[in-house]
């Protein structure tokens, strides 16, 4: 049975759950959660900082989390939520993975690679998943809006 819209609200409040982690860690508050046959089975927050790893994204480690769960790196009937538009490293790995649907919260003008700055779906890939976007929106839109604004109060580009 596909999801709800009801699923998609829970496991959205689930990568926001991440996303607030990620900001209690001091980093871009972005959360992911990879989920499959209803439950979760990777779950992430951004760490680039943390980790001292440009790749360590909140879909990367969603991502990674999930293929050493399953013991396989390809993760075809599962579905990523995350709480914003993912960029073009994100989408990549997304393709890489054969992840079957991506949800996301808010769009990301300045790097969002699904409708923003490029439409990856529009490109010819070896592999297309299904996407899910709006789910609580103005939630995740507010978490880093908040979070950016903040660290310019203090100075902090």
């Amino acid at each position: 049975m596909p999801p709800t819209d009801a699923d998609h609200e829970r496991f959205m409040g689930l990568a926001l759950d991440q996303a607030r982690r990620g900001l209690a860690a001091g980093e871009v508050p972005i959360g992911a959660v990879v989920v499959a046959g209803g439950s979760v089975v990777g779950e992430g927050f951004n760490r680039p900082v943390g980790a001292v790893d440009p790749t360590a994204h909140a879909e990367i480690v969603a991502l990674r989390a999930a293929a050493s769960a399953r013991g396989n790196y390809r993760l075809p009937d599962t579905t990523l939520y995350v709480t914003l538009e993912p960029c073009l490293m994100c989408v990549g790995a997304l393709i890489s993975a054969r992840v079957g649907t991506l949800v996301y919260g808010a769009v990301e003008p300045k790097w969002g690679a699904i409708e923003s700055i490029l439409k990856v779906g529009t490109l010819a890939a070896n592999h297309r998943f299904a996407v899910v976007a709006g789910v609580r929106e103005a939630e995740c839109r507010a978490l880093v809006v908040d979070f950016f604004r903040a660290r310019r109060a203090r100075g902090i580009e």
